[in-house]
């Protein structure tokens, strides 16, 4: 079994309002030191969005880092002490526009476990009713709705690339 990693020092380097930037100082099982640089969130939610007639919402955005556009499931941080369940009726409401009637975790996982520290929590939400969405200021978002055999030919063509939709999806199917 591999041993624990020795934690020697810690700082905060950079803070904005969605994540902190954290530089770690360790020391080795050899005895020698290393750094590790990474992000800190407070948790992230991602949610599966079902229609009364079995079609799932997705939201189509452009993402800045890969300079093109990605579609994906309704997804954000939570705010530092927001419960889990406030964030998914905000982000539900922002990228959608939609409220739902019921909504089941079935699932968490670490969507970058080498380079963040964040536990997303995916949702399924069955939609009761939508109307106009709401984004934030930074934010615009197409919103589409798929049968979930499209969403399945969506992935082999590779037009959904988003490493969290995968997983989410996975954990739905």
């Amino acid at each position: 079994m591999l041993k624990k990693l020795k934690t020697i020092s810690q700082e905060i380097i950079h803070e904005n309002p969605w994540w902190k930037l954290r530089h770690d100082r360790y020391e080795m099982p050899n005895g020698k030191e290393s750094d590790y640089f990474f992000g800190v969130t407070p948790g992230s939610v991602m949610i599966v969005p079902v229609m009364p007639d079995g079609r799932i919402i997705m939201v189509v955005q452009y993402r800045y880092i890969n300079q093109k556009q990605s579609t994906e499931f309704p997804c954000g941080g939570r705010k530092e002490g927001e419960d889990f369940s406030v964030a998914v009726t905000r982000e539900l409401l922002e990228e959608t526009g939609c409220t739902a009637d019921e909504v089941i975790e079935v699932g968490r996982f670490q969507p970058s476990n080498g380079l963040l520290d964040d536990e997303m929590h995916v949702y399924l939400a069955h939609i009761n009713q939508c109307g106009e969405v709401q984004p934030e200021e930074d934010e615009e978002f197409e919103v589409m709705y798929r049968r979930p055999d499209e969403i399945d030919e969506m992935i082999e063509r590779g037009d959904i690339w988003c490493g969290e939709t995968l997983a989410a999806w996975a954990m739905v199917r």
